[in-house]
């Protein structure tokens, strides 16, 4: 079986219950808490390019760290909001399960079972 792995915020409720449904697969995934170890910026474009997703997509824009950025500028690149990401992966959409060339976000949980 390929490997599974999730970014995952342990505070976070569907992040919580994405990893248990995982577990309820008999997956012993790879758990990567994305706060103290995010991804980096060429990872975040695979995670994107697997998602079909576009930076802003993939963003928490209610997070305050949006605004105090100024994220909701529409001007700012593709390259720029990855960056943003990479320096306050708070902003980064959870959870995010990867296996082989496929990718999903919890959101539901059970959305992730497709690609299981």
């Amino acid at each position: 079986m390929t490997q599974v792995l999730i970014y995952h915020n342990p505070r976070c409720s569907k992040s919580r219950q994405t990893l248990q449904l995982i577990h309820d697969q008999n997956i012993d995934p790879e758990i990567v808490e994305y706060l103290t170890s995010p991804p980096t910026f060429d990872q975040l474009v695979e995670i994107l390019n697997l998602l079909g997703k576009t930076p802003r997509e993939l963003m928490r824009q209610g997070e305050p760290e949006y605004r105090i950025n100024g994220l909701d500028n529409q001007n700012l690149s593709d390259k720029e909001l990855i960056e943003a990401m990479c320096a306050y992966p708070i902003l980064i959409e959870r959870p995010i399960v990867l296996t082989g060339d496929k990718a999903a976000i919890g959101r539901p949980p059970e959305s992730i079972l497709e690609i299981l």
